[in-house]
């Protein structure tokens, strides 16, 4: 009966995280349209603005949590949107380097706050009560 217990506990946790992140997802969504964006375009200009200007587009889908083919669409869409520049990569031409351009750069620094807010509203305090 404990053993049913703790593994019943265990799912009720696992399903309140997952209810977490779809609220948040959603939230995140909600704020970041205004803006012209969702979540996991915002997700993408986030780790391009970090320490290393440029990333392969398979070190930014290891980031991001999309598969390739994915993030590969959503690349060419925020290329089309002027916010990303793919470049061959020059170790292995096979790759293709994505970097922020300075529309990209200003957009994510605009969003930023917005985007944090968000995540302080939903991922601070008791997540029962959510």
């Amino acid at each position: 009966m404990a053993a049913k217990k703790a593994e019943q506990a265990l799912v009720d946790q696992w399903r309140d995280i997952l209810a977490l992140h779809a609220r948040t997802q959603c939230e995140l969504d909600r704020a970041l349209h205004q803006h012209g964006l969702c979540a996991s375009d915002f997700e993408v200009l986030d780790v391009l603005s970090g320490d290393s200007c440029t990333y392969r587009v398979q070190e930014i889908s290891e980031r991001v949590h999309l598969s390739q083919s994915a993030l590969s669409r959503l690349i060419a869409r925020l290329e089309k949107d002027g916010l990303v520049e793919r470049a061959m990569c020059t170790e292995d031409r096979r790759g293709v380097r994505v970097v922020l351009t300075a529309k990209g750069r200003t957009l994510h620094g605009e969003v930023l706050p917005v985007q944090r807010a968000v995540l302080t509203r939903m991922l601070s305090g008791d997540l029962s009560s959510r």
